[in-house]
């Protein structure tokens, strides 16, 4: 572990869907890779991207899910992910929805951050929480309880989970994002440490607008050369169309957590879908946000992207 580097400082814990203490079970090995955001940011994408880094013929020894394991997720059986994880031959990757202050840190492994503006995260996190099924949300419910807190299963309409999400957090060191953790925060706390060779950041609208240039830079930060008569069925298998019909070998389990299972999880894809929908009273509330959160750099990337 880096020794002046970034230290672990919070424990997120006591929530139903992430718990950092989860990271007690990892055992690092040189050359890991940890692919982060807050949530809704393009996650999965670059877990499929570097997926098809690995395996750039497109056979998958298990679904991306089940090789780039969430493990911070608060749900599945920690003894069950962990097995899995150790007993990975290859090289690893795992992802985290953790701010960098709740995380360990390692100079031996490759970090890549992948940022998308907050106004498109909301949008996408609705149909995700707006979606769970009965049985996430009765475990849900039944954690916060254990905890003297209630989660909010549903909300009268997109307006009144914006009021939430954009005006308090979970835990009291941040002050949006509820019901889950604060987007913002959790960018500020990568930016601030953005000048380690070890971390690479990825914007969402960059991938969107030029995915082949984005995976070239990744292939470059992570030493994995692409073999040029592969990189077509790469590009066909992360697009957005062929990631939505194949969504069974990227995360199977979608089934048991949402109604409509991947199709609902790979809802759009898109950004800009806040536009028409938030009022011009709650985009000054993000705005307002925004400028108390994040310094002033960090906010033009997350609004816009661009190099770091």
């Amino acid at each position: 572990m880096a020794g002046n580097g970034p230290q672990k400082t919070r424990v997120y814990g006591s929530h139903p869907i992430i718990d950092s203490e989860r990271w007690s079970v990892y055992n690092h090995r040189p050359d890991d890779i940890v692919i982060t955001t807050s949530y809704k940011a393009g996650t999965t994408w670059m877990q499929t991207i570097v997926a098809n880094l690995l395996y750039q013929d497109g056979n998958f020894p298990a679904p991306v899910s089940v090789m780039a394991p969430w493990l911070d997720m608060a749900l599945p059986p920690l003894d069950e992910v962990a097995a899995g994880l150790e007993a990975q031959e290859g090289r690893r990757f795992i992802k985290t929805h953790l701010p960098l202050d709740g995380i360990p840190f390692y100079d031996t492994m490759k970090y890549i951050y992948v940022g998308r503006d907050g106004r498109d995260v909301f949008m996408s996190m609705w149909n995700h929480h707006s979606n769970y099924n009965d049985d996430l949300n009765a475990m849900a419910r039944a954690t916060a309880a254990a905890h003297g807190r209630e989660w909010p299963a549903e909300y009268a309409d997109i307006h009144a989970m914006w009021r939430d999400w954009v005006g308090s957090s979970w835990f009291d060191w941040e002050e949006s994002g509820f019901p889950y953790w604060s987007h913002l925060h959790h960018v500020q706390s990568w930016w601030d440490h953005r000048d380690l060779p070890n971390i690479h950041f990825v914007h969402f609208a960059d991938l969107l607008a030029d995915p082949e240039g984005a995976i070239r830079r990744l292939a470059a930060y992570l030493d994995i050369e692409i073999d040029e008569a592969m990189l077509p069925g790469i590009l066909e298998r992360i697009s957005f169309g062929a990631m939505k019909k194949g969504f069974q070998n990227i995360m199977p389990e979608a089934d048991d957590i949402w109604r409509g299972g991947g199709s609902t999880f790979m809802n759009k894809g898109t950004n800009g879908r806040w536009r028409g929908v938030l009022t011009d009273e709650e985009l000054g509330q993000y705005d307002a946000v925004v400028a108390k959160a994040l310094a002033p750099d960090c906010a033009r990337w997350l609004e816009h992207g661009g190099p770091v």
